[in-house]
């Protein structure tokens, strides 16, 4: 147990029931019900709902906490929501920055459009470091039950004699094999929510599909008297020097203040630009930053780290997402929203929908019953966000051409009502049943189109 796992069993921890033997019969050795990889958003959420359903869950994380990742920080409502579901508390008494909406600026435009108010999400958003974050959330998962092993990482699948996952070989620490000198951890089921790498659904042939979308982020931390804002600030349009007088750069950009006397800064870049691939993000970031005003700080001299930078699989861009006892979740599934690159919530709602499946695969014997429970989890990706990601997929190749951006910004910035639709578009923040006109346009839209395949 790690020091992060002794801290979530420490006296204040609410009383958690003593948990019966093992609910799958299985004469192999069982060391959990399920085998949980990567204890990011998806991982630990996925988690905490396994272990709340009284599940035996072991949850491995390759580095150990707290560490970083490359994030922009911010969190629409839906974000929020996931944390609440999960019993987080995001009050500015815990340390959370709350902002109450998007602040777009683009084509000599400046629009701060609110969250909206809906009966589905919060009114509000968050802003946290993800160091605090994933710690956060993986220690809310060992709250719940869940056994965390950190410096943990896991190398390949275990495959029984019918080729189905039946656990998973890891090197760092704990029991060893006299043959191979890695561990073994077995279970009937494993979550593989590694991230963008997916190297464990690799393993069974499910690679990444390239017709799908793909990002790159790049950000760094800068201290800043923009650091407290109530507002997220989205640049649509990124110049190498002062607009209309110099080139206009692949991407958008954010700055989000993190209210710590610091701002998070960085930019995005999508497949469907010329420019991808083919740029140096880091060296872009510094251009534009560098054509900020002076007085917000933006510059070499005052950046708290370096740039890094990280992938954004988005749109479904690596199914099937159950194969042979194998689920994959968050970005191992490529669940970031194309429309606005944000991935954590779509993370955590994907643990939480995998754990359902599990929950219920698990009190079914092993054979055609517990496969058709299985099965519950690709439908319900599908039915959650496959026509709205293949929505998100067409909407990228737009923008993904500067000109089209440009077009987009100067002629619909000017209408807040217009962009009040396009920020719940883009965020997926509609009412199904009571909502407003927009809401009701939305997911029509939705339902017309066909699903991600």
């Amino acid at each position: 147990m790690t020091a992060l796992s002794d801290a979530a069993r420490a006296p204040s921890t609410p009383d958690v029931a003593v948990r019966p033997e093992s609910t799958v019969a299985d004469s192999a050795r069982q060391d959990a019900d399920v085998i949980v990889v990567g204890a990011g958003p998806a991982g630990s959420s996925a988690a905490y709902w396994l272990a709340t359903a009284g599940l035996h869950v072991l949850l491995l994380e390759k580095t150990s906490f707290p560490r970083e990742k490359v994030c922009g920080d911010g969190l629409t409502p839906r974000g929020t929501r996931a944390l609440i579901d999960m019993g987080i508390d995001v009050s500015q008494e815990a340390g959370w920055l709350h902002n109450r909406g998007l602040r777009v600026i683009g084509g000599g435009q400046r629009l701060h459009l609110d969250w909206p108010e809906l009966t589905s999400f919060p009114n509000y958003g968050l802003v946290r470091p993800r160091a605090d974050l994933d710690a956060l959330l993986a220690n809310q998962a060992v709250k719940a039950g869940a056994v965390l092993h950190e410096q943990t990482t896991v190398t390949e699948p275990i495959l029984d004699r019918a080729g189905r996952v039946a656990g998973v070989r890891a090197r760092g620490g704990g029991r060893r094999t006299e043959d191979s000198g890695s561990m073994e951890y077995r279970a009937p089921l494993v979550l593989t929510c590694e991230g963008v790498s997916g190297k464990l659904a690799q393993h069974l042939g499910v690679h990444r599909n390239d017709k799908r979308p793909l990002g790159v982020a790049v950000r760094r931390y800068y201290t800043s008297p923009k650091t407290h804002d109530d507002y997220l600030e989205s640049w649509l349009e990124l110049w190498d020097g002062k607009p209309n007088e110099s080139a206009l750069l692949p991407g958008y950009g954010w700055i989000f203040g993190m209210g710590d006397g610091t701002v998070n800064a960085g930019l995005g870049v999508l497949s469907t630009s010329s420019g991808f691939q083919k740029t140096d993000y880091r060296a872009m970031l510094t251009t534009w930053l560098d054509n900020t005003p002076e007085e917000w700080g933006l510059r070499e001299q005052t950046a708290t780290g370096p740039t890094r930078g990280a992938a954004l699989p988005m749109g479904f861009n690596r199914t099937p997402h159950y194969v042979r006892g194998l689920l994959l979740v968050g970005d191992s599934g490529g669940s970031v929203n194309p429309f606005n690159g944000e991935g954590i919530p779509y993370a955590m709602e994907s643990g939480r929908f995998a754990a359902e499946a599990v929950v219920q695969a698990l009190a079914r014997p092993a054979g055609s019953a517990r496969e058709l429970a299985l099965q519950a989890y690709p439908r319900r990706m599908q039915q959650e966000w496959g026509a709205y990601y293949r929505l998100g997929a067409a909407f990228v190749k737009l923008i993904g051409k500067p000109a089209v951006m440009q077009a987009c910004t100067r002629h619909g910035l000017p209408h807040p009502a217009l962009m009040r639709f396009v920020l719940k578009l883009l965020a997926n923040l509609t009412d199904p049943r009571d909502g407003d006109v927009s809401d009701r346009i939305i997911n029509v839209l939705t339902r017309i189109t066909p699903a991600v395949r």
